[in-house]
């Protein structure tokens, strides 16, 4: 099996773009994981992406801007929100990396609603803010529905110098061009493409979450092995193919 490279954004042209959208200012936590331990949380069809022999848990805080579907406009008020999300890796038998999100809080209900009836995607609608102050940003998050109610993270970083020629754990963390879901009994495989991440180092202020808990994950132990910040990129969607198992 070739599995597809993580250094760089793949040329990548899709017959029909599903959504349009832009990521800015994320923060990525991530800490290393027992591959055996997150494998029965991947939908049928994948397995753990894993370098060095560990995969990883992320935690990403975001605002997602201008959300629109096919070619046309963001949709207004609802295109935009903050969100933050709890993500696995996986790669699928055909070599196909992505994410696998666990959670995925976000501030505006209709967008939650729909992600969750159309690809079944683990949407939750909570009250968000995203605040920035010179180089320091805070994401706070406190989960409404459909629970569990309550649920909070807060998480503070400070941005620092563009990186230059990241890491492989960093290219490995980042460099994700779909994701992998289980939705109408099947698994799917949803494609993306962007520009290669404009990273900077972060230094992480402050964390108290209870969201990796909560997406059936053991709660991290000590400090993130990465710590990153990007300020953002425009994303496309392709639509959805079926995760055919081999043989």
């Amino acid at each position: 099996m070739d599995i597809e490279p993580v250094d760089d954004a793949p040329r990548r042209t899709f017959v029909r773009t599903s959504l349009r959208q832009r990521w800015e200012d994320l923060t990525f936590l991530h800490w290393a994981v027992d591959p055996e331990l997150v494998a029965p949380l991947l939908p049928a069809g994948t397995r753990p992406d894993t370098l060095d022999g560990v995969s990883f848990v992320g935690l990403i805080g975001f605002r997602m801007v201008g959300l629109g579907f096919g070619r046309g406009p963001g949709v207004p008020y609802f295109g935009t929100f903050a969100e933050t999300n709890v993500r696995l890796y996986s790669v699928d038998h055909t070599g196909r990396r992505a994410v696998v999100f666990r959670s995925l809080d976000a501030s505006r209900l209709v967008p939650v609603l729909v992600a969750r009836a159309t690809l079944r995607l683990p949407y939750l609608w909570s009250s968000m803010r995203l605040d920035r102050d010179g180089d320091r940003l805070t994401y706070r998050c406190r989960r409404r529905w459909p629970g569990p109610a309550g649920t909070t993270s807060t998480m503070e970083v400070r941005t620092g110098e563009r990186i230059v020629d990241p890491t492989p754990v960093e290219h490995f963390l980042t460099a994700r061009w779909g994701l992998h879901t289980r939705a109408y009994g099947r698994t799917l495989h949803l494609p993306n493409w962007h520009p290669r991440w404009p990273l900077h180092r972060a230094e992480l202020l402050h964390l108290d979450d209870e969201l990796v808990a909560a997406a059936g994950l053991p709660t991290p132990v000590g400090p993130p092995v990465s710590v990153l910040y990007s300020p953002g990129v425009g994303v496309r969607f392709g639509t959805p193919v079926t995760v055919r198992r081999p043989g």
